[in-house]
């Protein structure tokens, strides 16, 4: 079972595949699962923002579900699934279905059509992680849920579900700041983004949920194995192009309504090591064939590295 000590590192934040018709296509998503275990990531999370939690019906979250963990055990790789629902009747539904396939962990955002009340936050994630059996328990930090969680309630929670392990914690969530990462660290691993590993991995970091680790898997694994070594000098050395590419992309694809899932798949597919479709669920808009060579061409001139060998012939 995952512990704090191996809950850690790069984990890949997999987008699903679809086919032409919008279905699931299990076979080149498996595909996917499989190269990012070879490719020697960690583990495997599905079900987040990037994995479309919020666009998929509870028949495909059961089959995505399924199809995640056989193929990651056959790797003898942990999967972790995203449970996020919009209430805690889904969100238990899930929890449970994650459980019964064999999950290694499970993700939960609070619900975010409505705003969630203190008074029900501690409740909400005790009665989630009843329902997984005592799975390691992740939550899903982010404003989009309308609510951010202080230190205060962050421990409380911890105190009511032992089995809290990690925090995402995304941009204006507590774990994303430096003094907010360095508390809440005392209590669970933080995950945080590649652009945020030169600031908050001093102040204890311990992963991310990353797309960009099958963007590039090497690159990526020798950053976060710098950042364990406590090699700022090399991760700032990075960072810096890091920062100019994400610029780059929210000034290339963000006025036209990309949203995560949209860029993951662009840049899985034209640097990295994913074969999943371009489109995902309406009504968001998503990447064409056109972008590939844009993104490929910008590399080139500003960010070799992040070019694998097979993109960058």
């Amino acid at each position: 079972m995952l512990t704090k000590e191996t809950l850690t590192g790069p984990w890949a934040g997999l987008p699903v595949a679809w086919t032409q018709d919008g279905r699931f296509d299990e076979v080149v998503y498996r595909g996917d699962v499989r190269r990012c275990c070879e490719a020697g990531i960690p583990g495997i999370y599905t079900g987040g923002t990037t994995g479309e939690f919020y666009a998929i019906e509870i028949d495909e979250f059961a089959e995505i579900s399924k199809a995640t963990v056989n193929e990651c055990h056959s790797h003898k790789k942990p999967a972790m699934i995203g449970c996020s629902a919009t209430s805690t009747t889904g969100a238990v539904r899930r929890a449970k279905m994650a459980a019964q396939l064999g999950a290694d962990a499970i993700q939960v955002a609070l619900p975010f059509w409505m705003e969630v009340s203190d008074g029900a936050i501690v409740p909400f994630f005790q009665e989630v992680a009843t329902a997984a059996e005592g799975l390691p328990f992740s939550i899903y930090e982010t404003g989009r849920a309308k609510k951010t969680l202080t230190i205060e309630q962050h421990r409380a929670v911890k105190e009511a579900v032992p089995s809290y392990l990690m925090s995402k914690s995304n941009a204006g969530t507590v774990g994303a700041t430096p003094e907010g990462c360095r508390e809440l660290s005392k209590l669970v691993n933080v995950f945080v983004g590649e652009p945020l590993w030169k600031e908050l991995g001093p102040c204890g970091a311990r992963g991310g949920c990353s797309a960009m680790v099958y963007w590039n898997p090497a690159l990526i694994l020798d950053l976060w194995s710098s950042v364990e070594k406590k090699d700022w000098d090399t991760v700032g050395q990075l960072h810096e192009k890091i920062d100019a590419f994400h610029q780059f992309l929210g000034s290339e694809f963000g006025p036209r309504g990309f949203t995560d899932t949209a860029y993951d798949r662009l840049a899985g597919v034209a640097l990295g090591i994913l074969k999943t479709s371009l489109q995902c669920r309406g009504p968001y808009p998503h990447a064409t064939t056109d972008d590939i060579e844009t993104l490929r061409s910008w590399c080139e001139s500003h960010f070799p590295e992040l070019l694998t060998a097979d993109t960058a012939k």
